[in-house]
């Protein structure tokens, strides 16, 4: 069974970056994909990469702030978001699956999620 834990989420102000990891357990030779949820909202689709780290998807709106990349060697995902708004304030999840899907029904593990709080 996989397990997930998202890393590097806390508090920075609006301009700033933050990189966030999620380690994974397991086999990991799997999509991986970020999502996050603010307050009040549903869970939305950030990121995904393909296990051998070559397709990526964005959503649209964050298209050239935020990067997807993945490690194999150890067996973690990262989420490199610059430029950082408030509007991103939200506690973002990992998770795995079998294909890279903007759709969160592809995904069968999750992480607890990690908050990111951006103050503007």
């Amino acid at each position: 069974q996989v397990q997930l834990v998202e890393s590097g989420g806390g508090l920075v102000q609006a301009g700033g970056s933050l990189i966030l990891s999620c380690a994974a357990s397991g086999r990991t030779l799997f999509a991986m994909a970020w999502f996050r949820q603010a307050p009040g909202k549903e869970r939305e689709f950030v990121a995904a990469v393909s296990w051998s780290g070559s397709g990526v998807l964005y959503a649209d709106s964050l298209k050239g702030r935020f990067t997807i990349s993945r490690d194999n060697a150890k067996n973690t995902v990262y989420l490199q978001m610059t430029s950082l708004k408030p509007e991103d304030t939200a506690v973002y999840y990992c998770a795995r699956g079998d294909r890279s899907s903007v759709y969160n029904n592809a995904y069968d593990s999750w992480g607890q999620g990690t908050q990111v709080t951006v103050s503007s």
